[in-house]
């Protein structure tokens, strides 16, 4: 009869342990670079252009409960600054120029905390976030809004933020003597994968 009941309480033991790894997982992730997009979108007096990531990582540690965003642990994301590409040369260099990227190698965010998950349908949420965004060796506090898809191990986080360029001490890329003049705001538009 001991027995019997010590088998009992084994086997209610490793029954509760597997519902909870099943329906409790906390998954460390890195970015999917072939799955992965940022643009960086500008203007200047004579055209408006736009920049693309070449190089990018990143980790993430998501909670999902059910098949359900519950919350984000922790969340980083960088971009190497050589590896932002206009495909024109000029523009290229007055790019690494302004962000100084002999010096400062890449362009990081890094998760604060999250202040608000809200599933908007089967598998996507938007989720609020304070995050610190460094550019230039400048880091600055930003309030982010991602748009969240879950599916499967994979997590994609996508989503706009505008940036004045002048708020991280860099001075707006000028070209042909002057002549050409980009203006100092930028919308950084992004998909990312994490897996």
């Amino acid at each position: 009869m001991k027995k019997l009941k010590i088998n009992r309480n084994i086997f209610l033991v490793f029954l509760l342990l597997f519902s909870s790894i099943y329906t409790l997982k906390a998954q460390e992730s890195k970015v999917v670079l072939a799955e992965s997009k940022l643009t960086v979108l500008g203007t200047s007096n004579v055209h408006d252009w736009e920049i693309e990531a070449k190089a990018m990582s990143g980790k993430s540690v998501v909670k999902i409960e059910s098949g359900d965003l519950k919350a984000i642990k922790s969340l980083d994301f960088a971009v190497e600054a050589e590896q932002l590409i206009s495909g024109r040369k000029g523009m290229d260099a007055n790019t690494f120029k302004a962000l100084k990227s002999k010096t400062y190698k890449t362009i990081n965010f890094k998760l604060i905390n999250v202040t608000k998950i809200t599933k908007t349908s089967e598998n996507n949420y938007t989720v609020d976030t304070k995050g610190d965004l460094t550019v230039s060796g400048v880091t600055k506090r930003i309030n982010q809004t991602f748009e969240v898809k879950v599916s499967g191990r994979r997590t994609i986080f996508s989503g706009k933020t505008k940036i004045d360029m002048t708020h991280y001490n860099i001075k707006p890329p000028k070209a042909l003597m002057g002549t050409i003049k980009t203006g100092a705001i930028v919308t950084v538009d992004f998909k990312v994968t994490y897996n």
